[in-house]
């Protein structure tokens, strides 16, 4: 009897240890369930948990901004509210300067990873905001400028665009008065002319409605877009190592999107003509002067914000 009792007692100190050895870590995405830039990011969480049973889950609190303001994702972050988070470098640019470089980058994540600028970008995430920069997705997606106004050239003087710190300089360079706003605000804005246009990537359009108040995409598109998963680095650093290997499948998983995510650009395109977006094209030398011009003035705004780190970034980022 007290080799049965002693063995029931010893089977469930050992349940016990197997349970408190999983870690769980708590997630947020900066936009709304189910949308472009959240549906990988949820596979990811899927991922993870698969892979992960008994070691590591995910626990996904939700996002678009009903667990908390998307702005403020990269402070809980940085405090280990949340966990992990899934937000763009536009949303904490407060907190790390640098991170409006990914739009600009010539490379992957994967080719970044290869080349070095990913070690370099992630110790400045530590440093700026006390988190490892686990992965990113969508960056083989680019931006468009859209419109409810037909422009013949690259000159939005008279116009007013909506931005964020990503399309801030190169629209600026062509004359737009610059009007900031929620993601969620942007429909009314649009409907009431408030304004006349916005960046966005070619994914998401329909996902948002804003079809339905958009009369045209201005190619061609330009930068990456880019939505870091981030995980606060004092949990990053209490994990064991294959715990952290569980993640870092998952993000591998996540980053190998890139194909499929370029199939739905083409998809997105077709669904935005049908829903009667048109489509405006900067050809030949003009659409040459457009690119150079995206790009000249992105980099010239993040050097001068950023003098000490921005040419290093310029240099591990450019081709």
């Amino acid at each position: 009897m007290k080799r049965w009792v002693l063995g029931f007692a010893l089977a469930g100190m050992l349940s016990t240890s197997a349970v408190a050895e999983e870690a769980v870590l708590s997630a947020v995405s900066a936009f709304a369930d189910g949308t472009t830039f959240t549906k990988n990011f949820q596979r990811f969480v899927e991922k993870a948990n698969e892979i992960g049973a008994g070691k590591v889950r995910i626990d996904y609190k939700g996002g678009g901004g009903k667990v908390m303001n998307p702005f403020q994702l990269g402070d809980a972050i940085r405090t280990g509210v949340v966990k992990i988070g899934n937000l763009p470098g536009a949303f904490y640019t407060k907190l790390m300067p640098e991170a409006d470089v990914f739009k600009l980058s010539a490379y992957t994540i994967a080719e970044e990873r290869a080349n070095g600028a990913w070690a370099h970008t992630n110790a400045l995430h530590k440093k700026r905001m006390n988190v490892y920069h686990l992965a990113r997705q969508k960056d083989c997606v680019p931006f468009h400028l859209y419109t409810n106004k037909k422009i013949d050239k690259r000159d939005l003087t008279g116009l007013k665009i909506r931005t964020t710190p990503i399309y801030r300089a190169f629209f600026s360079a062509m004359g737009a008065s610059l009007i900031r706003t929620k993601p969620g605000d942007v429909y009314t804005a649009l409907e009431r002319g408030t304004v006349d246009g916005y960046g966005w990537p070619t994914q998401g359009v329909l996902d948002l409605g804003w079809h339905e108040v958009t009369k045209y995409r201005v190619d061609p598109p330009f930068y990456r877009a880019s939505v870091e998963v981030l995980i606060n680095h004092d949990a990053w650093a209490k994990l064991s190592a294959d715990q952290q290997k569980v993640l870092q499948d998952a993000a591998a998983f996540m980053e190998g999107l890139c194909e499929e995510d370029m199939k739905v650009n083409e998809t997105e395109t077709k669904r935005q003509a049908d829903a009667g977006i048109n489509t405006i094209t900067f050809e030949g030398a003009e659409g040459e002067a457009y690119i150079k011009q995206a790009y000249e003035a992105g980099w010239a705004e993040f050097i001068k914000a950023n003098p000490e780190t921005g040419p290093k970034l310029k240099e591990l980022l450019s081709k």
